[in-house]
């Protein structure tokens, strides 16, 4: 199923991308509620209009993506509301649920409600072109922002290799993993000239660890132990707090753009106070326009479900999936993970972070490995990247090379040696997003591995609540 629907996917983007630029005025008005829209457009009267309406339509519309690595691609059905606010409102709410169901039996649903500051000048998305001025290129500006969601997921298949980056391959065994998050979060702008902004966020995590049978490897309990894969056998309530900074300024007429987050997350464990211990993050993007355009930014005014624009518009719309713009960027990206465990205590293997083809989030690093392939309480990453699309049709070609390092203590990355690991392939693109990555990853010790991954959010709207 997840072949047929890339192909599709693939086949109505080159198609939409093809289609003549001038219309009718009956062509170019657009029915106002989904109905109308359907009926105009599907089945085949125009291809990639009825996907836009099937796959981002409001207030229902088909929810698909990768669940996380190895646990199939998730199909099923999203909702999505919104309250207009009055002249005198100051505040949007909007709202939204899904639900999706993988091949192996994975599953993930949640519910995401958000209120958004209106009293603020919005962005206004524009496509880059040589013939504009710097001045008309707004970069992504913070607005104020507060989130409440509930999500559950359920992954069948994931794999453990040990701790540390002293690990083989052969190690490798299988787990399956039941998780409950219930939090908020709130975006608060701080100083406009950086684009810079504060947030803060506190979560519930109920996490269940269970075996997963009638794999290639063992199951996890069968060859680890608590010592060994700490948390195996006991997985207490987490409640985990949160505060970072973050900023996203452009400089060069619009040509350099940065995207720096920080942020210090202590997880307390409320049951067993040995599993409790501190996170800090620091995740430095920079990033090279070829052509001017803005850099490619989940944005927190939406949730994962809803892309509109134009969070204050009743009428507001997605970003159309043929984007013909041409973009090409050049990243540079430095990502560093390090735990704190206070008093002797140790991190929960479920909560340390991974390198190696995906993590449980379905961020790709050190390709060419398998999955999970290396796991530790603190990691650094380095990721030099391109990606350029294919003339004006939404594929793209991306090259990307990582060096990694991981440790069991943070004076371990010092000593550890780098891990390296290179990929190549194409990007499927919506809206001017990257939405499907298909690469081919080759350069470690292990093999080669191919991806192919399709983003869980629509269009760069913002991700869910991390699963570590």
């Amino acid at each position: 199923m997840c072949r047929i629907l890339l192909a599709f996917f693939l086949f109505a983007q080159i198609l939409g991308a093809q289609q003549p630029t001038e219309s009718t005025k009956a062509e170019q008005e657009d029915p106002a509620d989904e109905i109308g829209k359907f009926k105009k457009n599907c089945p085949f009267q125009h291809v990639l209009g009825c996907a836009e309406v099937l796959f981002t339509g409001q207030p229902l519309h088909i929810a698909v993506g990768s669940i996380a690595p190895q646990n199939g691609f998730g199909a099923g059905l999203a909702f999505v509301g919104h309250k207009t606010p009055a002249d005198s409102d100051t505040w949007r709410l909007t709202w939204s649920s899904d639900a999706v169901a993988s091949n192996n039996g994975s599953w993930r649903a949640g519910i995401y409600v958000k209120w958004v500051y209106t009293g603020m000048a919005l962005p206004v998305p524009v496509k880059g072109t040589k013939n504009r001025e710097p001045s008309d290129f707004p970069v992504y500006k913070e607005q104020p922002v507060i989130n409440f969601y509930a999500q559950s997921i359920s992954l069948n298949k994931l794999t453990f290799f040990g701790l540390g980056p002293a690990t083989s391959a052969a190690g490798r065994s299988f787990y399956g993993m039941t998780e409950h998050i219930v939090g908020a979060s709130a975006v608060k702008p701080l100083y406009e000239k950086l684009n810079a902004g504060i947030y803060g966020e506190v979560n519930g995590r109920v996490v269940d660890i269970r075996p997963s049978l009638n794999q290639p490897s063992p199951s996890i309990e069968q060859i680890y132990t608590p010592v060994t894969a700490p948390g195996v056998n006991e997985q207490p309530f987490f409640l985990e707090l949160g505060a970072g900074v973050r900023m996203r300024p452009a400089a060069l007429n619009n040509r350099v753009h940065f995207d720096y987050d920080v942020a210090y997350r202590p997880f307390f464990a409320v049951s067993d106070s040995n599993f409790s211990f501190q996170r800090l993050t620091a995740d430095l993007n920079q990033e090279i326009s070829l052509y001017r355009s803005n850099m490619r930014v989940a944005r927190d005014t939406n949730d994962p479900n809803n892309c509109r624009i134009d969070p204050t518009s009743r009428n507001s719309s997605c970003p159309k999936m043929n984007s013909t713009s041409l973009e090409g960027t050049l990243r540079l990206r430095v990502l560093t993970s390090l735990s704190m465990t206070p008093g002797g205590n140790t991190t929960p293997f479920y909560f340390q972070p991974t390198l190696g083809g995906a993590d449980i989030n379905g961020n790709n690093s050190l390709s060419s490995y398998q999955d999970y392939r290396f796991r530790a309480p603190d990691i650094l990453l380095v990721r030099e990247s391109f990606e350029h699309s294919i003339g004006r049709l939404p594929v793209g070609l991306a090259f990307l090379a990582d060096q990694g390092k991981l440790g069991t203590t943070i004076e371990d990355l010092g000593g550890s040696h780098w891990i390296h690991s290179y990929a190549s392939g194409l990007t499927l693109r919506a809206g001017g997003f990257p939405q499907v990555y298909i690469l081919f990853a080759f350069g470690g010790n292990e093999g080669t591995h191919t991806l192919v991954n399709m983003n869980t959010s629509l269009l760069g709207t913002s991700g869910r609540p991390s699963l570590f």
